[in-house]
């Protein structure tokens, strides 16, 4: 079971940057194709899709609403996935999610990943 923890949520203003890390835990080192990465929930709406990215960085997926703006990244030495995100806008708020599947990206485009975090808040005023 793979366990994760976000950090870096925070209130900026429009135009902003912020950049949001998770750590993995547990057992990370069972899947070689273990991807990770990003979603958020807006106060009355579904959670959604960010992005992913692969166990070797090579396949980055984003969702169109942050393309251009958002990057995902990741250090498997460390267990860790970042997501910088650059140009923030006021509907770019919400509870940012991190996830993780061992089966590789799929599940997380599909929305069923098999590990969550808690999630970190970030707010963008405008």
């Amino acid at each position: 079971q793979v366990q994760l923890v976000e950090s870096g949520g925070w209130s900026v203003q429009a135009g902003g940057s912020l950049r949001l890390s998770c750590r993995a835990s547990g057992r990370t080192s069972s899947s070689a194709d273990m991807a990770m990465g990003w979603f958020r929930q807006a106060p009355g709406k579904e959670r959604e899709f960010v992005a992913a990215i692969s166990w070797s960085g090579s396949y980055t997926y984003y969702a169109d609403s942050v393309k251009g703006r958002f990057t995902i990244s990741r250090d498997n030495g460390k267990n860790t996935v970042a997501l910088q995100m650059n140009a923030l806008k006021p509907e770019d708020t919400a509870v940012y999610y991190c996830a993780a599947d061992q089966d590789g990206t799929r599940a997380l485009r599909d929305g069923v990943p098999r590990a969550w975090g808690q999630g970190t808040q970030v707010t963008v005023s405008s």
